[in-house]
């Protein structure tokens, strides 16, 4: 990735030009940048689909918003690393005044994937156990967010003392350290024997395999992040009725996008929702912000400051 200048792009009908605050990193800007994602985007390409920052001009047919609101964007049509980002109108959503433009930053990849993991795929619900494995990076602690606030006794994992600290801060019951050799054990026992309802996993190349010998009778795993094949042995979902479910939010119908951001947003505003922010980097470092993304250990949010 190289800094350059380029041309300030101009909102068209039903477009909107947003100033640039703070743009997030995440995984899946990696995959792109390398083309290990199935779709490539034609080069040069700006990174980026993640963002906060301030209306700064608004197309012909564009309501609701006005130069000056506040933001936070979800999709760009120009990429979020940069000072300004092109958007469609459906891709950009009111930031309260409460939260941070390196906050909003953090929220849409982060947030959106864990909702629609939670309660669009796995259809998770008030009372239910859910097992957040691997819950310090950014998905993670907005997976143990949302679920506090829906009425869900939360299990999240951590590697270590610091990112399981955080975890237990964000509103996990409990925490466990996934590096331990009992772990499993102690998650089962935390359920009395019963298993979990719902399992979101951001690592399914080590880990589908365990998770469904963790799950009680109907319990539903969400797959949000795998970077490989895994073997599994298919008596252990048979034996629980448990259903394997995959997450990508490009996916998601218009309908449920706008639903889960209506969630969101409402969430950000009643402080149920409070994004992490681990790093702060500035925008000519997004090549270094691109290394510490994929490193073990993830505390929080990583994001550019523009």
């Amino acid at each position: 990735m190289q800094l350059e200048e380029v041309p300030k792009p101009v909102a068209g009908a039903g477009q909107i030009l947003v100033r640039i605050h703070a743009a997030g990193i995440n995984p899946v800007d990696t995959y792109i940048r390398s083309g290990a994602y199935p779709v490539k985007p034609p080069l040069p390409f700006t990174p980026g689909n993640d963002a906060a920052g301030v209306v700064e001009m608004v197309g012909d047919g564009v309501k609701g918003f006005k130069p000056g609101d506040r933001v936070y964007v979800g999709g760009s049509l120009t990429g979020t690393y940069a000072e300004y980002a092109l958007c469609e109108t459906a891709r950009v959503h009111p930031l309260p005044d409460k939260v941070t433009f390196a906050q909003g930053a953090a929220v849409n990849t982060p947030y959106a994937t864990a909702y629609r993991a939670l309660f669009q795929r796995a259809k998770g619900i008030a009372g239910e156990t859910v097992l957040v494995h691997g819950a310090t990076g950014g998905v993670g602690i907005a997976s143990v967010q949302l679920a506090r606030a829906a009425g869900m006794t939360i299990i999240g994992t951590g590697g270590t003392d610091a990112g399981r600290k955080l975890v237990a801060e964000q509103g996990a019951q409990h925490v466990v350290d996934h590096r331990a050799p009992e772990y499993l054990k102690q998650i089962l026992d935390l359920t009395g024997g019963r298993g979990v309802d719902v399992i979101l996993e951001m690592a399914a190349h080590t880990n589908l395999g365990k998770d469904l010998t963790l799950l009680a009778k109907g319990g539903r795993v969400s797959i949000i992040g795998s970077r490989g094949p895994v073997e599994i042995n298919p008596r252990d979902a048979m034996a629980r009725d448990a259903i394997i479910l995959g997450v990508q939010g490009s996916n998601a119908t218009e309908k449920e996008v706008a639903s889960v951001h209506a969630a969101l947003v409402a969430g950000l505003e009643n402080g149920s929702l409070r994004p992490v922010v681990g790093k702060e980097l500035p925008l000519p470092e997004a090549a270094q912000g691109h290394k510490a993304v994929m490193e073990p250990g993830a505390f929080g949010k990583i994001v550019l400051i523009a």
